[in-house]
């Protein structure tokens, strides 16, 4: 399994395609908070409703200087229909080697419906304006994660 991300650890640079043809880099995000989160797979009931949330939130997040990007190994071309489909509002990226989910120990073992397996672990990782991870989560659940985290960082 890959090393979780703990607060205080540099959070490892990346770039990644977008949706929308263009690549997005970490670096390039400095001197805002940016929350970044795993999922598995665009358009199922879980990640659907966990983007859908971040997108109702996008405004707000963003009046408190907080960016918000949504990885997942999905194709570019998949990610733009999910944002199609749902009118989303926030940036997808496409990691479609793992290659950044292992770094941030999004990627590794865990449980479904009670078998260990290998795959993408849903993670919320934010990261600070100097490039520094401030809150870690894994295992997190999509339904009320954003209400959770937006109490945890002070923005009920």
């Amino acid at each position: 399994m890959s090393e979780r991300l703990t607060p205080g650890d540099a959070a490892p640079d990346f770039t990644l395609p977008d949706d929308r043809g263009g690549e997005v880099r970490l670096s390039d995000l400095r001197g805002r908070t940016v929350i970044v989160y795993f999922y598995p797979a665009a358009m199922t009931p879980g990640c659907t409703t966990q983007a859908c949330d971040f997108s109702d939130s996008l405004d707000a997040l963003r009046a408190e200087g907080h960016e918000v990007v949504g990885i997942s190994p999905d194709k570019p071309e998949k990610l733009a229909k999910f944002r199609e489909r749902d009118g989303l509002t926030i940036t997808l990226l496409s990691d479609t080697d793992r290659t950044v989910m292992k770094e941030w120990g999004a990627f590794g073992e865990k449980k479904l419906y009670g078998k260990v397996v290998e795959g993408v672990i849903r993670s919320t990782v934010v990261v600070d304006e100097a490039g520094v991870v401030s809150h870690a989560w894994y295992n997190v659940k999509a339904t009320g994660h954003v209400a959770k985290l937006r109490r945890d960082l002070g923005l009920a």
